[in-house]
């Protein structure tokens, strides 16, 4: 197995087939800064080449939030436009990672994902959340549109409640998200790890080209019309 990359604010550990990305700034509720989606870009990139990984777990330090969104202020302070224009750019090579990641990412959701952490939620294949957790694009509450993620959410986010979520910014419960498809399993925070161990234990039993091919032809033939997608598969 290769050398794992040397992370600043995220954690990477395999344990058998199985690798968990962490990220590790639970006294700032987890943010996407400038360094976290670099990070983040690296251990998705030394997973999607590992063959010894079959499965991927995403998830946050702490029992309180998974990702409470952008850290703005990482994008902001010193930089050019042009330099702010282009770190932006690491949404897009992150979650262009994630969906080619060619194995199961599974999200173990800890605590809130709200904003950017609802994309990076939606990003995984999978999701189990604690029963605490909630949901929600909350940036219309600042005078904002959650535009670099929202590619993301209208894949797995029926039309409506999307709208509804961007338009008034409330929070959705883990029950509410499951009962709408978009959450696979809720449960109480002394169930999380075992429900995440009992998943992946069963993921990486699978075939991984067949899991490759599939997961590969599932988010390719999404975007393609009936006849395309037909003649694709």
């Amino acid at each position: 197995m290769a050398e794992t990359p040397s992370l600043e604010q995220a954690l990477l550990a395999v344990d058998g087939h199985v690798a968990t990305i962490t990220l590790n700034r639970p006294d700032q509720r987890n943010p996407l800064s400038g360094q976290m989606l670099r990070d983040l870009i690296a251990a998705f990139g030394w997973c999607q080449k590992e063959p010894d990984v079959r499965a991927i777990v995403l998830t946050g330090a702490g029992d309180r939030v998974f990702c409470a969104g952008a850290d703005l202020s990482s994008f902001d302070g010193g930089m050019s436009d042009l330099e702010r224009h282009r770190s932006r750019d690491l949404f897009v090579e992150l979650f262009t990672l994630m969906s080619e990641a060619g194995k199961p990412i599974l999200g173990r959701i800890n605590g809130h994902a709200l904003a950017g952490g609802l994309g990076l939620a939606c990003a995984c294949d999978l999701l189990v959340s604690v029963d605490t957790a909630t949901f929600g694009a909350p940036e219309i509450n600042v005078g904002i549109w959650p535009m670099m993620i929202q590619a993301i959410l209208s894949r797995s986010i029926p039309r409506k409640v999307l709208l509804e979520m961007e338009m008034l910014g409330d929070r959705w419960t883990a029950d509410q998200m499951q009962s709408l498809g978009i959450v696979n399993r809720v449960v109480p925070h002394d169930q999380l790890d075992s429900t995440v161990k009992d998943i992946t234990d069963r993921l990486v039993k699978k075939s991984p080209i067949a899991l490759r091919l599939g997961r590969d032809s599932f988010y390719k033939q999404q975007d393609m019309d009936f006849r395309a997608a037909l003649a694709y598969l």
